[in-house]
């Protein structure tokens, strides 16, 4: 969004996810409230995104304009807007957790964001204006992927779904001027979004689908049901190959898709202590608990079994001259490692995983990422 002219006119918890420390300066306009969680998306204009979320999204409390994406702290308007920072114009969303969950809030961006461009959203074009959502923790990641997952399934845009979903970093508000511009500069917002083509595209895309019944997301609703699990294998189908070149790294691409090896003690997870699971980072069904983890001394994290019998699939594998049995994901067919018998009791294996296969869910965070019916195979 670029400052208005007269040219131009005429021309979306599951986590309770705390208010970013990252923030370099005291704030001037989030709420002062410890029990409001924390949401962080860009969709093009911040007037646009902001005025969305305030207006039509119940749990709300408050939405504040800002900076995000980028490495220049404290940057200005004028250098985001003209291209000079990595940043985009991003609002954080401050809201109730327990009157709307996060997939609410992701509903909500689907009808105002454009999820398919990536070079701007609408009139305004360039880096400083492409969408993103920046998770604050895991189980914000997964809701945005399961999200975007279902959004692709459905057929709705012609384009490929190509949002980022990046590890929040740094939000810097924006000035006040344009903090509640939708209410403070009303006839010239209603101008600027008439003509920004905005609501045309959210109008085609979604027609009657456009306004959403937010009462779906209420948490008090999904109490006393069965919690939602992460990872369905009845509905679980491989991503395809496009969409796993995009969602994962070099290193997990290697590993998982073309049974590569990451080096020893140089990842994430060989010194990992936490309680906690670890999950495909294809699919996110269960692998291998915390309960069963051990210090190996190879590099590379290693468990004596794993979570469940049939979590995993053995594979007799005869490259580098040697005759191994390799341990692949049961449904995403993932390679993950492999098994030796030089392993402690009480079964004597060692499953010898590669951290770049697995993404590890710590015990606090295992019921509000979907995993609470597993918490009993950790504590």
């Amino acid at each position: 969004m670029k400052a208005f002219s007269l040219s131009i006119a005429t021309s979306i918890g599951l986590g309770l996810a705390a208010v970013a420390s990252a923030q370099t300066s005291d704030s001037g306009f989030a709420p002062d409230d410890p029990d409001l969680a924390v949401a962080t998306f860009a969709g093009g204009c911040f007037w646009c995104v902001e005025a969305y979320y305030e207006k039509n999204v119940p749990g709300v409390v408050e939405a504040v304009s800002g900076y995000s994406g980028g490495e220049v702290q404290d940057p200005t308007y004028e250098e985001v807007s003209g291209g000079r920072t990595d940043h985009t114009e991003a609002v954080q969303v401050y809201y109730d957790p327990t009157r709307i969950t996060y997939e609410g809030l992701l509903e909500g961006l689907w009808r105002t964001a454009d999820p398919t461009d990536i070079n701007g959203q609408y009139v305004d074009r360039g880096k400083q204006y492409r969408p993103a959502i920046f998770y604050h923790d895991e189980a914000q990641k997964r809701a945005a992927e399961a999200s975007i997952e279902a959004l692709e399934a459905s057929g709705r845009y012609d384009e490929p779904v190509r949002i980022e979903v990046v590890p929040f970093d740094a939000f810097y508000e924006a000035e006040a001027r344009h903090q509640d511009y939708y209410k403070e500069k009303p006839v010239r917002y209603r101008l600027y979004t008439f003509n920004s083509g905005r609501y045309q595209f959210i109008e085609e895309i979604w027609g009657d689908d456009q306004s959403v019944d937010f009462s779906e997301y209420e948490p008090q609703r999904q109490s006393g049901s069965p919690s939602v699990e992460a990872f369905d294998p009845a509905t679980f189908e491989k991503p395809p190959e496009a969409l796993l070149q995009s969602r994962l790294t070099d290193e997990q691409y290697y590993v998982t898709q073309e049974d590569g090896t990451e080096p020893a003690y140089d990842n994430p997870y060989y010194d990992e202590k936490r309680p906690g699971i670890y999950v495909d980072v294809v699919s996110g069904e269960p692998l291998f608990s915390s309960r069963d983890k051990y210090r190996s001394d190879t590099g590379w994290p290693s468990f004596t079994q794993p979570i469940r019998e049939d979590a995993v699939v053995e594979r007799e594998d005869n490259s580098l001259f040697m005759t191994r049995t390799e341990i692949r994901s049961q449904h995403a067919d993932s390679h993950l490692g492999h098994v030796f018998t030089d392993g402690p009791e009480p079964t004597g294996l060692r499953y010898c995983m590669n951290s770049a296969a697995l993404e590890f869910i710590p015990l606090e965070e295992m019921e509000a990422a979907g995993y609470g019916s597993l918490i009993s195979e950790v504590e």
